[in-house]
């Protein structure tokens, strides 16, 4: 690939080249480089610094006025992949009922189970792909896929193969998690033991051997998984090599988090519910606290307590959650303004949290999650914006002129 360079960037966002997570104050401060540019070989960034300094002042690409460069999000939880949507729970959650009454009912996971089961994995991977497609176009390069909706053998195997093929097929980095705990199917709900024995000596052991996922993950909840059923899962999934990736204290806190903690987890998720106690071990916790702030809207619970995890020094991390049920938006950036509007973060902390705090998540902030030189050319390019903080605040508009994935814009 030919050498491409880019100048007169009124601002490059996001130019660090640590590679940790950003935490507590740290998230506020975002670096920028004003009047830059960027140049681009193989797919990797080769140098970037200030139009006085450069090289290349007469060559490149010249941006238009007041564009911003940004690194791609790394939206590091999602369930992109699902066979069907779930619109009439949606009237259902209008017409009063909770998550927990449609769960109740047939609906919810087990919905979504049902219409997996029914669909074949080629059906499964082009729905998928065009959910990919969507979210590049918005800016995402980088995202955690779940498995979850098939709550059998065979349900979780075809949702793992099909996002090994979208690991394969696409220009996307890609992780996967093995989420088979997600809920009891129908036929276990009286025996627990039993479903937890399938997911260890039946489910586990085949995904090793076909390489399958990177993470497990465990849905920590009252009626769901309890605290000590997520341990046991979390110590087979580390036998297999899988580092836990958790739900915990979306709707309830039943020990999630101190559980989460004990079992060295990548990621505890969701943290709508949190007592000062738990935000307190958040604080000490090495791994992403990962908040999911549109799923929150979407069942209108409360929010995560944003700023009072960045204040004890949380790594807060942003996702979209992407799922049927309760977060059907890929969208990172209404993920973005929303934290600043209902989370009250400010723009330089919810764009930390969502590219390097998210790469991080992902283990993958070697390449992903910033702009310095040898990581990727996963870049997003804004239209013509007064500042950075026309971003979140113009909510309602997409503001992406380009995204650029691994050098080609896509």
């Amino acid at each position: 690939m030919a050498t491409q360079i880019f100048t007169q960037i009124t601002w490059l966002a996001n130019t660090r080249s640590d590679q940790g997570f950003v935490r507590g104050k740290g998230l506020s401060i975002l670096p920028l480089l004003q009047d830059a540019y960027i140049v681009i070989e193989d797919q990797v960034i080769s140098e970037i610094g200030k139009m006085e300094d450069c090289r290349f002042i007469k060559g490149g690409n010249v941006l238009s006025a007041n564009t911003i460069v940004l690194p791609c999000w790394c939206d590091s939880h999602t369930h992109l992949v699902f066979a069907g949507s779930r619109e009439k729970e949606f009237i259902d959650k209008i017409k009063g009922l909770s998550y927990s009454e449609i769960a109740a009912k047939g609906g919810g996971i087990l919905n979504s189970a049902k219409k997996l089961n029914e669909t074949s994995e080629d059906e499964l991977f082009n729905l998928a792909w065009k959910r990919l497609e969507e979210v590049s176009k918005l800016g995402t390069g980088a995202l955690e896929i779940k498995s979850g909706y098939g709550l059998s053998l065979e349900g979780e195997l075809k949702m793992l193969r099909v996002i090994k093929k979208l690991k394969e097929k696409s220009s996307l980095k890609i992780k996967a998690t093995f989420l088979g705990a997600h809920a009891f199917p129908t036929a276990y709900k009286e025996n627990h033991q039993a479903y937890i024995d399938c997911i260890i000596n039946e489910m586990l052991p085949v995904i090793a051997k076909e390489k399958l996922a990177d993470y497990i993950d465990v849905f920590c909840e009252r009626g769901f998984f309890s605290a000590e059923e997520m341990k046991m899962i979390c110590e087979a999934g580390k036998n297999y090599g899988l580092k836990p990736k958790l739900h915990v204290n979306q709707l309830n806190s039943i020990g999630g988090i101190e559980t989460g903690i004990a079992a060295d987890a990548l990621s505890l998720d969701h943290l709508e519910t949190v007592s000062n106690r738990e935000i307190e071990l958040l604080g000490d916790f090495k791994g992403a606290s990962t908040l999911l702030p549109t799923a929150a809207f979407f069942l209108r619970s409360e929010l995560p307590p944003a700023r009072k995890l960045i204040d004890v020094g949380a790594a807060v991390t942003l996702a979209s959650d992407y799922n049927p049920g309760s977060s059907p938006s890929g969208n990172m950036n209404f993920v973005v303004s929303l934290s600043c509007i209902q989370m009250k973060m400010l723009p330089e902390e919810a764009i930390n949290a969502a590219t390097i705090n998210g790469a991080c998540a992902m283990e993958i902030q070697k390449d992903y999650g910033s702009i310095a030189v040898g990581k990727k050319a996963n870049l997003i390019f804004t239209q013509p914006v007064p500042s950075l903080y026309y971003l979140p605040y113009s909510f309602g508009n997409n503001l992406i002129d380009k995204v650029m994935i691994n050098g080609s814009f896509i």
